[in-house]
């Protein structure tokens, strides 16, 4: 228990300084967009660059250094004039290409005058090179995205909005995310064990218990906001996406293993295997300041429920993140708060319940069948870890089907408990069975049903976000018809599904897509397969352990329009963001500072961020040969006709 109780300490002090990552960029870019005059935008575009460094100013130098260059895209959007410095700026004489140019520098702004209707979503391409004196890096580029204020939403040069209804828009927002947050599988796995820790809290002293019930909400918001706060000023202030390797890091590295072994350690005690206490001088020093004690484990209760759930409350802390990046610091940091508030209320109910418990009748040894119902589920949702960490790492232990296996032995043995079947070591004996425990084994048993044609390649939809991919899969019965009813043959393996030109692909052997599709993993690959093809590039960034991703392959990727798009129509890029293979020694990355990158996760993810200004999952684009958006990009929607809608917007653009 100590040892659990320093990891959790090493894993907020990371939590708190991970700021202090270097991601070796000597160049980033801020935009914002202030009105100038009714109706006429200027938007800005301030470089943050170290000391040393410097791009070129916006030319043209013919015969001379690659310029910096920018271009604003939007439906509607009339440029006025060219682009312009507006501040910052040094001419100097070149020797080495004879001519004067100008430097761009630290906080030097770039400006281009639009106009623009109101709530217009515009793209701001920056084109530059850095250089240093005696060297430069290769030329780069970043796509930022504003959003043309209206007449009360005013944005400052900072970027930070002023609008209150703006404001209460992103409030409303970051509360749907809290409410959505609770349904995923990484979170809803927390809510029995929080009931579990709260009943023995609750045992002694009920007023103490509700106390600390409160305060277990408090230190939920504490953890998520403040952190996310420090790390949303320091962006700002220092610039870079130092935060997508820290987020993918909790989300999908061995720390899962230790989150499944906590779960599987909970079930066995609720089983009766044994009693989880603490050493007995522990229990001593608690005893004279019980009140501190029971501070600090409702705080690691509350850091293990953050830590846990990251793998799907990512994507609205990147989204934060993102916004900070682009010049934004109140909204993200009240969209933090409000997320965390809404998103511990259910859990401090939940830590109250065992109050409201204490009241029921405790004849029958109720209290030791709600624990073992407990274990079972805690069993079976642990289970969820250990498959993420199978995945990024490749052990192949838990494809599929053995994961179902497991989960319908589970469902089977909790419904013979719930009907009498089946007894532990401190249940009371019963001569009947209630009937609410009868209805529940039902369920129990109608659940293991379900899940057993998932052993033959069945989606089932309803439980994609928990299930490892069905490519893991090794017999599955394809389906062979485009109709809703569909017929199936015989079952083939999945490794023979994607043997398929699987020596032209690289990393195929052990990355696949979903449903049978073909696709390539690197982003150089899926280019040249573009020109050769004459097709656009659907883009998909994903993850392992991104459990939205699952969703929208299982239930939207499925449908039959959806798929035969993607199949004829489409050249599929599918680029993981937690993968840790290391990838073959041409596609290292060597970051300006020297230092060499190899896993393709980091690799992915740095490119991602840098080219697309995104590191949220799912996040799908449509893009030309050349690698540029054709389409705004989409996230997580299962609205299948809009998934359609993005998929043949991209192709008529492409087509143009």
């Amino acid at each position: 228990m100590r040892k659990f109780i320093l990891l959790c300490v090493l894993l907020f002090t990371s939590v708190f300084s991970f700021a202090q990552f270097d991601v070796g960029e000597p160049v980033q870019w801020q935009a914002s967009i202030v009105e100038v005059e009714p109706g006429v935008f200027e938007v800005q575009v301030v470089a943050k660059i170290e000391k040393d460094w410097h791009t070129y100013g916006i030319g043209p130098y013919d015969g001379g250094p690659n310029p910096t260059l920018l271009t604003i895209s939007g439906e509607g959007v009339e440029l006025i004039g060219e682009p312009y410095v507006k501040q910052g700026g040094r001419r100097v004489m070149d020797k080495t290409f004879g001519m004067e140019i100008d430097l761009i520098e630290d906080s030097d702004i770039i400006a281009q005058k639009i106009k623009a209707r109101s709530a217009t979503k515009i793209s701001v391409l920056v084109e530059w090179q850095a250089c240093t004196e005696g060297s430069c890096v290769a030329p780069q580029e970043v796509t930022l995205s504003l959003t043309v204020p209206g007449e009360a939403e005013t944005i400052t040069q900072a970027g930070q909005d002023a609008s209150n209804n703006s404001i209460w828009g992103f409030i409303l927002e970051a509360m749907a995310w809290g409410l959505v947050a609770l349904l995923t599988p990484c979170v809803f796995p927390m809510i029995p064990m929080t009931v579990s820790f709260f009943l023995k809290q609750n045992e002694k002293a009920p007023t103490k218990g509700r106390f600390l019930a409160s305060l277990y909400g408090i230190c939920i918001v504490l953890i998520y906001t403040l952190p996310i706060a420090i790390i949303i000023l320091l962006t700002y202030m220092i610039g870079g996406s130092m935060a997508s390797d820290i987020f993918n890091w909790l989300a999908t590295s061995w720390i899962n293993i230790i989150f499944f072994l906590i779960f599987v350690v909970f079930a066995l005690s609720f089983f009766g295997a044994f009693e989880i206490t603490m050493p007995s001088s522990v229990v001593n020093k608690a005893d004279s300041k019980s009140s501190k004690g029971g501070i600090i484990g409702v705080f690691f209760m509350a850091l293990t429920l953050v830590l846990v759930s990251f793998s799907c409350t990512g994507p609205i802390v990147g989204s934060a993140i993102i916004k900070s990046m682009q010049g934004e610091i109140m909204t993200p940091i009240i969209v933090m708060l409000v997320f965390s508030i809404v998103f511990a209320i259910p859990f401090t109910i939940f830590a109250f319940a065992p109050s409201l418990l204490k009241k029921l009748p405790k004849s029958g040894g109720w209290l030791n069948s709600v624990k073992v119902v407990l274990g079972f589920i805690e069993l079976a949702l642990g289970m969820k870890f250990l498959s993420v960490a199978d995945q990024t790492y490749h052990w192949g232990l838990l494809d599929r089907e053995v994961y179902l296996a497991f989960w319908i032995v589970i469902a089977g043995l909790l419904g013979m408990y719930l009907i009498g079947k089946l007894r532990f070591k401190y249940d009371s004996p019963s001569d009947y069975v209630g009937v609410g425990r009868l209805f529940l084994g039902i369920i129990c048993f109608a659940f293991m049903v379900y899940m057993i044609p998932g052993m033959w390649g069945a989606p089932l939809k309803a439980l994609s976000g928990y299930l490892p991919p069905i490519q893991t899969q090794d017999f599955v019965v394809t389906h062979t018809s485009g109709s809703g009813a569909g017929t199936y043959h015989l079952p083939q393996s999945s490794s023979s599904i994607h043997a398929v030109n699987s020596a032209e692909r690289k990393y195929s052997d052990k990355l696949h897509l979903p449903h049978g599709l073909v696709g390539y993993f690197t982003f150089d690959e899926a280019l040249k397969a573009s020109k050769e093809q004459g097709k656009p590039i659907f883009f998909d960034f994903t993850g392992h352990g991104c459990v939205n991703c699952r969703e929208m392959e299982a239930r939207v990727w499925s449908d039959p329009k959806v798929l035969e798009m993607l199949r004829n129509d489409f050249v599929i890029c599918s680029l993981y963001g937690d993968d840790k293979m290391e990838v073959m020694p041409e596609d290292y990355v060597t970051l300006p500072d020297g230092k060499i990158l190899k896993g393709m996760g980091k690799i992915n993810s740095r490119f991602v961020m840098e080219k697309f200004n995104a590191n949220a999952q799912p996040f799908y684009l449509v893009l030309d040969s050349e690698g540029k958006p054709l389409v705004e990009p989409m996230g997580y929607n299962l609205n299948i006709d809009n998934y359609i809608e993005f998929l043949k917007k991209g192709l008529s653009a492409y087509q143009k």
